[in-house]
């Protein structure tokens, strides 16, 4: 008995600090190649046509029961004709996320659309505008929940199957629609004596659960998801022809229907160093999630694909009991040009020259 109220109490909190720490959205610690669960109009601010990035997280498992969460995203960028050097990005984010014993999860299918506008002829300097819009669904299995009018009434503690329990939930799936809006601006600090050393970086802010809808699951009681607003930033420096000083920053903040601050705010930030070996790049960096973790990545990028390990150092609450032991993550990504031919390979990448980007 007190091995699993112990158990109880520790899911509570993990659970209690995941919704306060993350605005009740999934989040991942290799944060900045997830760019649609940022802010859509982060869409296309990359050196290439498409880009596919996976996602595998691992949460919790020295506690209880791990969350898994799963991410699968694409972007395909492409320039439009009526508006010198402008583009749309097409985007689709997928997610899946399963919790606990009551196997919890939530599904997502989110396409996005992104355009950009070129505000300088003579440098990269673009204003990005993105909406995103889709299905979410969240159920759980009933049967795997345990209750506390289940426990035999003088019996120290005994369970019993029989008789079911008298919580009465009336639904144990929602499905609803979710949208959001984002912009972004994207540039480059230049050098006057070597273009080598240009600093990209871009700033933006978006905000999530625009139409804030209800995800209750007991009829009468309406609960909704809150706004959320998130600010974003990034800036690319090298420092040498093959090293690369990164920092990326996100700040969320929830809000109430009448733009009420409600909620902890968090902030989510990494320092990445880059160094290229001939077709390789070798990434170390160092992340932190505000009241939550610190957590080591590195990264391994060759030809156009890259993976990514990072793992969870907890220092919240649950620090203690999961022995500071909080996730593993894997990150594959995926970036290129679409062109086939030489030729045209060439042209399109000298396109790109002048299209937002991130670093190389």
């Amino acid at each position: 008995m007190r091995r699993y109220l112990k158990t109880c109490a520790l899911l509570l909190i993990s659970c209690l600090s995941f919704a306060t720490g993350f605005c009740q959205d999934v989040a991942f610690s290799q944060f900045y190649d997830q760019p649609l669960l940022r802010n859509p109009g982060l869409a296309g601010v990359f050196t290439g046509n498409i880009r596919v990035s996976a996602s595998y997280r691992n949460q919790w498992e020295s506690v209880t029961i791990p969350y898994r969460t799963f991410s699968l995203s694409g972007e395909f960028k492409t320039p439009v004709n009526f508006v010198r050097d402008g583009y749309a990005t097409f985007g689709l984010q997928l997610l899946r996320d399963v919790a606990g014993t009551s196997e919890f999860n939530t599904t997502q299918i989110m396409p996005s659309l992104t355009y950009g506008v070129s505000l300088s002829e003579y440098r990269n300097s673009y204003l990005s505008f993105g909406f995103m819009g889709g299905s979410m669904q969240q159920r759980f299995d009933q049967s795997k929940l345990v209750f506390n009018d289940q426990f035999i009434a003088g019996s120290n503690g005994s369970y019993s199957i029989a008789p079911a329990s008298r919580q009465v939930i009336n639904n144990t799936s929602v499905s609803y629609f979710d949208a959001s809006i984002g912009l972004s601006y994207n540039g480059v600090f230049k050098n006057r004596r070597d273009d080598l050393y240009d600093i990209d970086y871009f700033i933006g802010a978006g905000l999530y659960h625009i139409t804030m809808p209800e995800v209750s699951f007991f009829r009468g009681n309406i609960i909704t998801l809150n706004r959320k607003f998130t600010a974003n930033a990034g800036l690319s420096a090298p420092t040498s022809e093959t090293d690369r000083f990164i920092l990326y920053a996100d700040y969320f903040k929830q809000f109430t229907r009448g733009l009420k601050p409600i909620g902890i705010s968090t902030i989510q930030a990494g320092a990445m160093y880059s160094h290229e070996f001939d077709q390789q790049t070798l990434t170390l960096g160092m992340l932190y999630r505000m009241r939550d973790a610190v957590i080591p990545v590195v990264q391994l990028q060759w030809s156009q694909f890259m993976v990514g390990m990072s793992y969870d150092v907890n220092i919240d609450k649950l620090a203690v009991a999961s022995q500071r032991r909080g996730g593993f993550e894997l990150t594959l990504s995926y970036r290129d040009f679409l062109s086939s031919s030489r030729d045209a390979r060439s042209k399109e990448e000298r396109r790109q020259s002048s299209c937002p980007k991130f670093g190389r």
